[in-house]
């Protein structure tokens, strides 16, 4: 039984830096596809960043590009996505997100959610202005 638990989000100031951890259980970040995504109230869930191949490829989000980092601990078979230079639009419910291994040739779709199959409940990420 795959479960994804979030942790680490909170209540910011513009400016301000948060850490998410996402710890899995049956699950081994190291061989698959590991994301977070986020959904705002009223919005559609969008990919923020992606993990592959143990954490040797990235990708991101254009809106938060330079600003969020994802990284992940195969030994503690634990995600994070470090968060800095936060803006009130980052206000969202952040998901950590798992999927099987991509092809190389397909890794483009790193961000999109049909290529996930298990989810986390979500941390709140709330920044004030």
């Amino acid at each position: 039984q795959v479960q994804l638990v979030e942790s680490g989000g909170g209540s910011v100031q513009a400016g301000e830096s948060l850490r998410l951890s996402c710890a899995a259980s049956g699950y081994s970040i190291r061989n698959g596809l590991m994301g977070w995504f986020r959904q705002a109230p009223g919005k559609e869930r969008e990919g923020v960043a992606a993990s592959l191949y143990g954490g040797g490829s990235t990708y991101y989000a254009d809106s938060v590009k330079g600003r969020f980092t994802i990284s992940q601990d195969n030994a503690k078979n634990t995600l994070y996505l470090q968060m800095n230079s936060l803006t009130p639009e980052d206000t969202a419910m952040y998901y950590c997100a798992a999927g099987p291994r991509l092809a190389a040739w397909a890794a483009f779709q790193a961000l999109a959610l049909s290529r996930y199959d298990y989810w986390g409940q979500g941390t709140q990420v709330t920044v004030s202005s």
